[in-house]
């Protein structure tokens, strides 16, 4: 299967719910199921902030474009930056209506604190590889910016991250393209996930969420 059409890109914010639990992923992007918690509300909020598309702000030999749609032709994924810096830099690449050179630098901004795994730097790395096809330059650098702890965290994006990146990417595809639902060891990381009454890890079976629920309504 070849998606040529933009519309059926996978999602880049995808990645970290991938990262996060296979299945999770699955059941929001494959099954189209999604249910809020604290903890979404809480980044919806943060987000709002920052989604406000096509705003730019100059400060000084700084651009500030927030909430930048990006995608990759290449990985077919699309998505939205919640900021993108560019510094002005000899070393960079020219920008529409904008007079010298510019490095640019995607900025993420996240409700809790740093995490132990690597997902949300692979989210910020997929977004520099789009930057990356876009703009025709090298996106080496990122941020995030974690809410709980009010700290701004420099990300090197390296070229091991950008090929995990994209190995994580053929692998969901490997998911999607087979609309397949994968089974996964629960742990306590279950009880800080949204879809956990949805989920029901406890009635792993081999049925889909979706013919479970309409199993049930059937009854």
């Amino acid at each position: 299967m070849v998606y040529n059409d933009e519309e059926q890109y996978l999602m880049l914010s995808g990645i970290q719910h991938f990262l996060f639990c296979r299945r999770q992923w699955a059941l929001i992007h494959i099954e189209q199921h999604w249910e809020e918690n604290v903890r979404t509300v809480e980044g919806k909020h943060l987000h709002a902030k920052t989604d406000q598309p096509f705003i730019r702000e100059k400060r000084g030999d700084k651009l500030v474009v927030r909430a930048m749609p990006v995608k990759s032709n290449e990985l077919k994924i699309s998505g939205v930056c919640d900021v993108v810096e560019f510094i002005r830099n000899e070393q960079g690449v020219e920008l529409s209506g904008m007079e010298g050179k510019f490095l640019a630098y995607p900025v993420e901004y996240k409700r809790g604190k740093p995490k132990t795994d690597e997902s949300d730097i692979m989210q910020l790395t997929a977004q520099a590889l789009c930057l990356e096809e876009m703009l025709l330059c090298d996106v080496n650098t990122g941020y995030i910016f974690y809410n709980e702890i009010k700290n701004r965290v420099e990300v090197p994006l390296t070229a091991e991250h950008k090929s995990k990146v994209k190995k994580i990417v053929v692998e969901m595809y490997d998911y999607y393209k087979k609309r397949y639902t994968p089974k996964v060891k629960t742990g306590k990381f279950c009880k800080s996930c949204s879809l956990q009454h949805i989920c029901l890890p406890t009635l792993m079976s081999k049925r889909s969420v979706k013919s479970y629920i309409e199993g049930m309504v059937g009854g």
